[in-house]
């Protein structure tokens, strides 16, 4: 196997030989990090294009023709970007991306009150009631930093928004999660960055923590220091999703940016941590990695009936099954790149993946997969959207983030990327 190393417009790149093919082009310009993708048929598409020509300029320009040029001489090369790495024991693993569809797609599902059109939504979850839905809008954009509108809404069945609530308290809603009774659990994934404080100032003090918050919207308890990142039992790093187990126990995964990363370094966090009801901290485990109870990213959770924590280890395309004391069960690479994660009374497991493409999960699509909690079985499969730009890093389609199930077994999804909101997947030919 041959490795090369040189520079591309003042970018790196590295270019493998062998049974592996892989190129990262990488570009960092005023802290935003950004990629080109060659897939295997040859297309060539910038990221995030309009923020990358604001950033970086002509030289962007020569780094894309650069790219394009060498692809002409490539045909089986995929360029990847930074985080595309992944566990060996995921090569093994057949996609499963061919399966029964049984549900109705219903797009567009919910309206916000006083004309408010959807922004980003990842954090969702069912009420105790069984009917109505929890969201996190990102107040019609991907940041509520500097905006007035109540970011938590909660929906009836028919998709009216009933209650609202935590103006000015959240940054970036991301994860969530309805206790026994009634509270309502939000992750506040990040603190507002330098051009949000440069614009809003007093975005300042929010983010990186986890809060409770009546069914009314009272806040009960924080959990972190808001504003600040760190470890617990005082602070958080770029927490991902929380979840309350019938004991009231509070499980809370870090840190979303370790997805992105291919070795060890001092922002490579994979950590759960286990609260009692009070807050108080009760351990943590788990490092960033590719093993056994190592993560790149735990995105999601969730707990099925036996009270098995799992973990959807983003980064690592898989599920991590423990029990609450922290010890490693088993792991499950069948249900692909999961964004969110949902496990209903029955035991159905509901998997979504915002993100596969040929960088971040070779040959896995994009879509909605539902299986057993119990064997590990894939039974469904809903494909992505179609859309004129893809959600995650690149290739084809969008799906959401978040995801979560009613009494009725409709499933609901949270959009982020270029189809935003709610979508509504109705169960046409499963009986319940």
């Amino acid at each position: 196997m041959l490795t090369q190393a040189n520079s591309l417009a003042g970018r790196s790149y590295s270019r493998t030989k062998g049974a592996s093919t892989t190129v990262r082009v990488g570009s960092h310009s005023q802290g935003f990090r950004a990629g080109i993708v060659l897939s295997r048929d040859l297309r060539c598409s910038m990221i995030r294009t309009r923020q990358l020509l604001k950033d970086s300029g002509s030289n962007l320009f020569l780094l894309v023709t650069l790219v394009c040029a060498l692809s002409a001489f490539s045909p089986g090369v995929v360029w990847a970007q930074r985080g595309a790495s992944g566990p060996p024991e995921h090569a093994d693993v057949e996609p499963v991306n061919y399966l029964p569809n049984p549900y109705e797609t219903v797009r567009n599902w919910g309206t916000l009150p006083d004309g408010r059109t959807w922004g980003s939504v990842s954090a969702i979850n069912i009420d105790i009631d069984g009917r109505h839905i929890w969201a996190g809008d990102r107040c019609g954009a991907n940041s509520c930093a500097g905006s007035d509108v109540d970011p938590i809404v909660k929906l009836d069945p028919d998709g009216n928004v009933v209650q609202s609530f935590g103006a000015g308290l959240i940054i970036w809603p991301h994860g969530m999660d309805v206790d026994r009774e009634g509270n309502v659990w939000v992750v506040d994934a990040r603190a507002a960055n330098g051009r949000e404080l440069q614009r809003f100032p007093d975005a300042a003090g929010k983010g990186h923590s986890v809060i409770k918050f009546s069914p009314e919207g009272e806040v009960l308890l924080v959990l972190g220091t808001p504003g600040e990142t760190g470890a617990p039992p005082t602070h958080f790093t770029d927490p991902n999703d929380v979840l309350v187990a019938p004991n009231g126990d509070i499980f809370v995964a870090e840190s979303h940016g370790a997805q992105f990363l291919d070795e060890p370094g001092p922002n490579a966090i994979g950590r759960i941590s286990k609260f009692a009801p009070d807050g108080t901290l009760i351990k943590t485990w788990g490092s960033w990695g590719y093993g056994p109870s190592e993560f790149r990213a735990p995105h999601s959770l969730a707990m099925d009936s036996q009270g098995r924590l799992f973990v959807a280890d983003r980064g690592n395309r898989r599920i991590q099954i423990f029990d609450q004391e922290g010890t490693h069960l088993d792991t499950w690479y069948q249900f692909s790149r999961i964004s969110g994660l949902f496990i209903d009374q029955d035991d159905v497991l509901y998997a979504i993946d915002s993100e596969s493409d040929d960088n971040y999960n070779p040959g896995w699509r994009k879509g909605l997969r539902v299986g057993s909690a119990r064997t590990g079985e894939v039974w469904y499969f809903v494909p992505e959207h179609v859309s004129e730009r893809a959600s995650g890093m690149g290739g084809v389609g969008s799906m959401g983030e978040g995801v979560t199930v009613d009494a009725d077994g409709n499933v609901y999804g949270g959009e982020v990327g270029p189809v935003q909101g709610l979508t509504k997947f109705i169960p046409r030919l499963i009986s319940r």
